[in-house]
């Protein structure tokens, strides 16, 4: 069988607005995702092939709760008919649940981050650390501005944004790596839907960041995705994070996701939603502790815990079946952790 025919950009990002509780659901619209709808449904699976055996699915089903086992057993029989099984990365808790009541194995993965911006302050001794990063960054003259929707595709912007990335990706080195599957990107089917912020030091951009909506029951903005040279001023990706949330709360934005960090606060998860793989629990675990080679969980964490967000949520991995040494190899590929 075929694969069921492709959703177009624009009726998905409909779907993800209706229906995407998840702080992250808006990277179901990035480019190399595919999308499983079935009859009768108002909603799709986002997903990705890896080799010819599995697919992983980001977050649970875009659809109304109510629809969702219906929607995620129309995507099970279609895998099963592709002889292929499903894993799926970057699951909430009710989605934890969700797969664990269809049969998958389902470990805490990590966490994400999030700040409600009513009455939320950049003062107060607990941010003098903040406020020391930010106003050095202004000491040395970097400035931070919103780059317009009808600025955003021009030549000149581009060029600027393609050197930050080129020198961050020198910076990182060949074994340091972002989790491509689970992070934002500036162009793709989203792009129109983002807001654009950047960092200019000497007339030269320094950095950027990304920010992409967010709907549900906590609707505001994600982070999902930033850049800056290494030659940037200290303070820069502060200055830039703290004018887009500024900015945010003036206008009466309800909250500002800092995304999902895999490997850390796995004591969140003191019961868990089904069964789960004790390897796998003791492989994360390692990963946190000793995987900064594969990615710098720690430096992540630190950097989004000094925001003092108010919510942090465990977020799960779910593997259809069982967890192999194959599937767990194909989503490190997949993720380019490896």
């Amino acid at each position: 069988m075929s694969a069921p025919p492709a959703l177009a950009d624009t009726e998905a990002y409909e779907m993800v607005r209706r229906h995407g509780s998840h702080s992250s659901a808006f990277l179901a619209m990035n480019s190399g995702n595919r999308r499983f709808r079935t009859r009768g449904v108002d909603g799709f699976v986002p997903y990705r092939e890896a080799g010819r055996r599995h697919l992983f699915q980001l977050g649970g089903p875009v659809c109304a709760v109510e629809e969702q086992p219906r929607l995620l057993e129309a995507f099970l029989g279609w895998a099963a008919q592709e002889k292929r099984r499903v894993a799926a990365v970057q699951l909430s808790r009710p989605q934890a649940e969700l797969h664990a009541a269809h049969g998958f194995v389902v470990n805490q993965f990590g966490a994400s981050f999030s700040i409600a911006l009513d009455g939320y302050s950049l003062g107060g001794q607990r941010m003098v650390k903040v406020r020391n990063m930010v106003n050095r960054a202004r000491r040395e003259g970097v400035t931070v501005c919103e780059v317009e929707a009808e600025e955003r595709d021009g030549a000149a912007v581009g060029t600027a944004l393609d050197a930050v990335d080129a020198g961050w990706l020198r910076a990182k080195g060949r074994h340091v790596k972002e989790l491509e599957f689970l992070i934002g990107e500036r162009g793709g089917p989203g792009a129109p839907h983002r807001r654009l912020f950047t960092a200019v030091h000497e007339g030269r951009t320094v950095g950027y960041v990304s920010y992409s909506p967010v709907f549900g029951e906590r609707p505001g903005r994600l982070y999902d995705l930033t850049r800056r040279l290494p030659d940037a001023p200290p303070g820069t990706v502060e200055l830039m994070f703290a004018t887009a949330l500024l900015r945010f709360q003036e206008e009466k934005c309800g909250w500002l996701h800092l995304g999902f960090t895999p490997f850390v606060q796995l004591g969140l998860d003191t019961a868990a939603p089904g069964p789960s793989s004790g390897p796998l629990r003791r492989c994360v675990e390692l990963l946190g502790a000793k995987g900064k080679a594969i990615y710098p969980a720690a430096a992540q964490e630190s950097f989004k815990l000094k925001w003092r967000p108010q919510l942090v949520e465990p977020e799960y991995l779910a593997f259809q079946g069982g967890v192999s040494p194959g599937a767990v190899w194909r989503l490190m590929r997949l993720t380019k952790s490896v």
